[in-house]
């Protein structure tokens, strides 16, 4: 019996010292790994963190794209109007007055036409459009257009300094002419048919390029005034005849 109660009581004690390192044993272990727990959560936060502020940069990406797309959109649209409107504009030029490398290519009898008059007008660099003075030498210049019994017309000639492409001188001479017939046509009512165009570019300049003051020369438009001499002296005639007729006639005198 003593015996018996021995081992039952070592069995006991043997089972308590098992237990207890066990619980030391799971304690050590828990004690070990909760850093870790606590580090790969941390991670797990952090990355998903990243995630979303990616996420957010990649909407804030996408939507800056799509604004700039829209404004190259629209300024590839406008530009398609402009050059559109550019494309009319110079149709109706084109359609409007005569253009011609030279005015006996396309004006019969030209030997009968003599100038009357001329003006030029002077642009700023890279302009085709006419000052308050230059337009006051039109003005000027437009007053001879009464004394030529409609049997005129108007060469316009434009050039440029050399400076640039030849190109692109030649279409700037082409628009400084074209600004000076649109400025007598509209404010002197010209009819298209009296213009003869001709853009020059730099191929004939008045003055050297050298200094400013001669490259200002040759931005220009000049116009002269082309008046068919047979025809002017046959209405002169007749109106001459006329007028006798009138002073001859005795219920005229009435």
């Amino acid at each position: 019996m003593i015996m018996q109660r021995i081992k039952l009581v070592l069995i006991v004690m043997s089972l308590a010292v098992i237990g207890l390192a066990g619980c030391a044993t799971k304690n050590y272990v828990k004690n070990q790994t909760a850093p870790l727990v606590q580090h790969t959560d941390q991670l797990d936060q952090k990355a998903e963190a990243n995630g979303r502020e990616i996420s957010d940069v990649d909407s804030r990406a996408q939507a800056g794209i799509g604004k700039a797309q829209q404004s190259a959109d629209a300024a590839n649209q406008n530009a398609q109007n402009a050059s559109q409107s550019a494309g009319n504009a110079q149709t109706a030029a084109n359609d409007a007055v005569n253009r011609a490398d030279t005015l006996d290519s396309v004006v019969k009898g030209l030997d009968n036409y003599k100038q009357q008059g001329d003006v030029t007008v002077n642009f700023g660099f890279d302009k085709a459009v006419l000052t308050k003075d230059e337009k006051a030498k039109l003005d000027s210049f437009a007053t001879e257009l009464g004394t030529a019994n409609n049997s005129f017309i108007l060469e316009v000639t434009g050039g440029t300094d050399s400076t640039g492409p030849a190109q692109y001188n030649y279409d700037l001479s082409q628009r400084r002419a074209d600004a000076v017939v649109q400025y007598l046509a509209a404010k002197y009512d010209v009819a298209p048919h009296r213009f003869y165009l001709i853009g020059i570019g730099k191929d004939k300049q008045v003055a050297s390029d050298k200094t400013a003051a001669g490259r200002k020369e040759n931005r220009r438009v000049q116009v002269q005034l082309l008046v068919n001499q047979g025809i002017q002296a046959a209405q002169t005639g007749s109106q001459q005849s006329s007028n006798a007729q009138g002073t001859d006639n005795p219920a005229s005198q009435q």
